[in-house]
């Protein structure tokens, strides 16, 4: 049975999730500000529709590191998390090549330069170090980028989908099949 109504919700409620939460990427909160620095997140955020045996699977998919933007990451001082994702005393965030670079990149990017004690400006690494340093001490914040818009969604699918399928249901009765 092709149950074009149910799919043209399906996609209306997919495409809604995706375009609100880039929407959310890139204006950020007056808090938080925004979490799209290179793009890598925003292109990443999609919806696939597959047809299965007894219906219809709707997944989403962005980067991994897109989960800890939205939840939140407790860390091994404090933070707020909605998730268990926490940094562990052992992790070595800070001793990552990667991690500094990723924060390095980030301050010359922003044009972001801590000081020393005695008031001198650091280099784009050491600023680096010094951000990841944080981010395991204290975690990353709770953006909800994505489950704001995806929960606000949902509330409204149920109806939805109920229409849809009333409307394939009839059309299939019309036409005989």
């Amino acid at each position: 049975m092709q149950l074009k109504e149910t799919q043209k919700a399906l996609r209306a409620f997919g495409k809604y999730v995706v375009q609100q939460s880039r929407t959310n990427l890139t204006k950020g909160s007056k808090k938080y500000g925004t979490k799209n620095f290179s793009k890598d997140l925003y292109n990443s955020i999609s919806y696939d529709i597959d047809e299965v045996s007894k219906g219809f699977r709707l997944y989403f998919e962005m980067e991994d590191y897109g989960m800890f933007q939205d939840r939140g990451v407790k860390g091994v001082k404090g933070g707020k998390s909605l998730s268990n994702f926490s940094y562990k005393q052992s992790s070595n965030l800070v001793g990552l090549e990667s991690a500094t670079g990723t924060f390095s990149k980030w301050a010359a990017a922003k044009r972001l330069q801590l000081r020393d004690k005695k008031g001198r400006f650091l280099s784009y690494k050491q600023t680096g170090f010094a951000l990841a340093t944080i981010v395991k001490n204290y975690g990353i914040k709770p953006s909800m980028f994505f489950t704001t818009p995806f929960e606000a969604a949902f509330k409204n699918l149920p109806n939805e989908l109920g229409k849809s399928f009333e409307i394939d249901l009839t059309n299939r009765i019309d036409n005989g099949n």
